[in-house]
């Protein structure tokens, strides 16, 4: 069935898996919870020849499973020699955040349970360190609100009929807020003359015409624009023959409201004229203090 798409779902205790499960759910998915990896090449296959009612699967492992976890491994090398096509969403937070989420819920933690929780996050990061490595999508749910992670799995893992190749977001962001944990590959764009020491600038963003215009009128900026396309223009189609299905460019300044968002839009533009199925994310923008934004995907969406 080519429009089978099987989730493997995993990652850090207490970093979303179960919200991540109920969203998949609303979806659409045939989601199950805890599945032991050794039963998961049979399920696969009884699902993919099952019809369109359960073409879209959604399979949570971790390390509740215990030594069958171990398993999880080989279960992903049979499924290759099957030919089902699979994708692994890793689950990610801080450790500090799992911890206050731990004390709020005022629960053990399954590798430590009359231990302290840094003692069971430091032993799960190790038995997880592979599969992590082995993940299609890490998604870092430390900043992140229910709603927000609901609308990322909808970009993500909502059935597409329509548009061919692989799937490219553009993210900007802000190093002082941490670097996106999902991105395939990451720009620094603080060389960049930087508009928040210009007054009239400070307060808007990267978007609004004057301060892209500031931006762009430097010739470090087109020096910079003509290697950062060159570069993503030769990786693109050779991750898409190597049958890469997303990738994640993240462009990164200190605040992520100017410099990274006015190189994320070139980018996103750019890959928009070379035909490429391309989405943009401002990820901190409006954590800055915003008084003036100009969002012209809004505005096209307006007018059609």
């Amino acid at each position: 069935m080519d429009t089978f798409r099987l989730l493997i779902v995993t990652g850090m205790s207490g970093a979303g898996k179960t919200q991540v499960l109920q969203a998949l759910e609303d979806m659409g998915y045939l989601c199950v919870d805890n599945i032991p990896p050794v039963l998961i090449p049979k399920l696969s296959d009884i699902c993919r020849q099952g019809g369109d009612r359960t073409s879209r699967v959604a399979l949570v492992v971790d390390i509740r499973g215990g030594e069958f976890f171990e398993a999880l491994s080989e279960s992903l090398d049979t499924l290759k020699e099957m030919k089902v096509p699979y994708e692994i969403v890793f689950m990610d937070a801080t450790d500090e955040t799992l911890i206050r989420r731990y004390k709020e819920t005022r629960r053990s933690h399954p590798l430590a349970p009359s231990g302290r929780i840094t003692t069971g996050l430091k032993k799960e990061r190790e038995i997880l360190d592979s599969v992590r490595h082995r993940a299609d999508y890490i998604i870092d749910t430390t900043n992140m609100k229910t709603s927000k992670l609901k609308d990322y799995l909808k970009k993500r893992f909502t059935q597409v009929e329509s548009g061919r190749g692989m799937s490219i977001t553009v993210v900007s962001f802000g190093f002082k807020f941490g670097i996106p944990l999902d991105s395939d590959m990451m720009w620094d764009v603080r060389f960049l003359p930087n508009p928040f020491y210009i007054p009239e600038f400070r307060n808007k963003t990267g978007r609004v015409k004057e301060v892209n215009d500031y931006i762009h009128s430097f010739e470090i900026t087109d020096e910079f624009k003509e290697k950062y396309f060159d570069t993503i223009d030769f990786l693109v189609p050779n991750y898409e023959k190597e049958g890469k299905t997303q990738f994640v460019v993240a462009v990164g300044c200190t605040g992520g409201m100017h410099r990274s968002v006015a190189m994320a839009e070139a980018l996103y533009a750019h890959l928009l004229e070379k035909g490429y199925r391309v989405s943009i994310e401002h990820r901190d923008m409006m954590k800055n203090n915003v008084e003036e934004d100009y969002n012209p995907h809004e505005v096209e969406t307006s007018l059609v």
